[in-house]
């Protein structure tokens, strides 16, 4: 089994509730992302099912449990499942998160965040190399989606995230859902983010729907919910990130209150349409 190239098309989380649709309707998607965690046995149902899916579409490995970020050592038995996973499928392109999950041998179930200090730095890049030498293929770290704030940080997120790329030479997964999430919260503009964000390494693409909520205080929060459709804002980054870099893969996550794969399917075709709209703007500009 051979990677396979990725079409100018949104792709979509692959979920079970749909298999049964998608093996009929066959849509057209550029490609289905799955979470690794989910396929770390040996075989089964899910395998069957994904052997399906990947027989007719490329697809993206997401991981979910790696603690890239946490002081403990990254599990080598987590590894070891996580490079069967990488090599059964050939997957187009293998994600994970920058944000920690783990504590002296315990796992909380949780994306948390990270002090971006020098400190931080030195195990994000130890534990990445390491990845990226065991499974022997480039990593896609993505940023995060943040609801608190560290008192003493020796570099901003997109210095942090900058150096991290630099020193592995891993590439990265732009979030701009994650992105306007964490500006909300944090009271920062999301498209100077973007602006400084390195743009040159993203592989891959997430958009996806956030919930409304409060904190303590009354303030606005948003909750990187996944459950669903795109906002206007977060469209708005997607477009501006596409201006600068267009053609890059971009994923639907839809995790939460699922519509039918018609309504998702109806979600493919507006970030699709972007895709293409940027694409062919670009193709002009070239031309001229």
């Amino acid at each position: 089994m051979i990677s396979q190239t990725v079409p100018l098309r949104a792709g979509v989380s692959f979920k079970a509730g749909h298999v049964a649709d998608i093996l009929q309707a066959k849509p057209d998607v550029g490609f289905f992302e799955v979470h690794a965690e989910n396929y770390m046995g040996a075989g089964g149902p899910p395998h069957a099912q994904l052997e399906r899916l990947r027989s007719d579409n490329p697809i993206s490995v997401h991981g979910v449990g790696l603690s890239i970020g946490g002081a403990d050592d990254l599990d080598t038995d987590h590894l070891d499942r996580l490079k069967r996973v990488v090599d059964r499928y050939q997957p187009a392109f293998f994600s994970e998160h920058l944000a920690w999950s783990t504590h002296q041998g315990a796992y909380l179930n949780d994306l948390l965040a990270l002090p971006y200090t020098n400190e931080t730095l030195k195990i994000v890049v130890e534990h990445i190399d390491q990845v990226q030498s065991h499974i022997g293929r480039t990593i896609l770290l993505e940023n995060p989606s943040t609801y608190i704030k560290f008192a003493d940080n020796d570099f901003d997120e997109i210095a942090f995230i900058a150096k991290v790329q630099k020193r592995t030479g891993c590439g990265l997964l732009l979030d701009v859902n994650n992105v306007y999430v964490s500006a909300v919260n944090h009271g920062w503009d999301a498209h100077e983010y973007i602006a400084r964000f390195p743009l040159d390494h993203v592989g891959e693409i997430h958009v996806a729907g956030h919930a409304t909520s409060e904190d303590a205080d009354g303030s606005v929060l948003l909750i990187d919910a996944h459950d669903g459709v795109a906002s206007e804002p977060v469209m708005a980054l997607l477009s501006q990130v596409l201006t600068q870099r267009p053609g890059i893969p971009t994923l639907i996550e839809w995790d939460n209150d699922l519509p039918d794969l018609a309504g998702l399917y109806r979600e493919v075709e507006k970030i699709s349409t972007v895709l293409s709209i940027k694409k062919s703007d670009q193709e002009i500009t070239d031309v001229a």
